[in-house]
This record gives C-alpha cells, sequence and structure tokens, in this order.
C-alpha cells in the first residue's frame, strides 16, 4: 500500500496505468488574475504547479493571488487618477477623453499586477 492510499487516496485505471483521483476542493470560483496565475504556472513551472496541487495548496494559492490582484489594481488606478488629474469634473466636461485616460491608467495598473502578481516564480512554501 502506497503512502497516498494510506492517506485515502485511490486511483483509477486506464490503459493499464494507475492514475491517482486528484481534485481541488473549490468553495468559491477563480477570477480573472487566479486563472491567469494558474496557467501560467502549468505552462512555464509545472514543478511548482504539481507541489501547489498535491499539497491541496493550489486553489487557496490561486484564489489569494486574484485577491490580492483586484486589492492592487484598485489602489493602483485610484492613486494614478488622483495623481493624473482624472477626476469626476473631467468625466462631466469630457466623457470621452476620460474614458481615455482611465482606459490609459487601468492598462499600465493591469501591467504593473501581472509583472508582481502573477508571473513570478515564487510559491508559498509547500508542507508535505
Amino acid at each position: 500500500m502506497s503512502i497516498f492510499e494510506e492517506l485515502g487516496g485511490t486511483y483509477r485505471n486506464e490503459n493499464g496505468y494507475l492514475i491517482p483521483n486528484l481534485s481541488v476542493a473549490e468553495t468559491e470560483p477563480i477570477g480573472k488574475y487566479g486563472r491567469m496565475r494558474k496557467r501560467y504556472l502549468q505552462e512555464q513551472h509545472p514543478i511548482i504547479f504539481s507541489e501547489l496541487l498535491l499539497s491541496g495548496q493550489l486553489y487557496p494559492h490561486l484564489l489569494e493571488i486574484d485577491r490580492a490582484c483586484h486589492g492592487r489594481m484598485e489602489l493602483l488606478t485610484c492613486q494614478m487618477a488622483e495623481r493624473e488629474g482624472v477626476t469626476e469634473a473631467l468625466k462631466t466636461a469630457d466623457q470621452m477623453e476620460w474614458v481615455r485616460q482611465m482606459n490609459s491608467i487601468q492598462a499600465r495598473a493591469e501591467e504593473i499586477i501581472l509583472n508582481e502578481l502573477i508571473y513570478i516564480e515564487e510559491a508559498p512554501d509547500v508542507d508535505t
């Protein structure tokens, strides 16, 4: 009996190979940034992805990243808009200019978030 089976794990037989039955317990849906982080880990760091998945830490990690990204996006957008003078007065006076500037701010803020939180190699320590 393997350690996996001792811990309550089960296998399924596919073409003569025993494949562990693994699943991620999801309690709430993962947002855009969590899905982006998952795809990045799968494609660029499959070992980290596998460690997180096997330890049961993948879903909490993705959820934490998603929440952090949304919070950081809101903070950066507000700070940048204030610094650049994109106000409600501008929105009232020239809506198209306000939209143009806000789109620019959001694109820059998202680029910062992607580089700081999504496309990084670090992952939480996995206790095995």
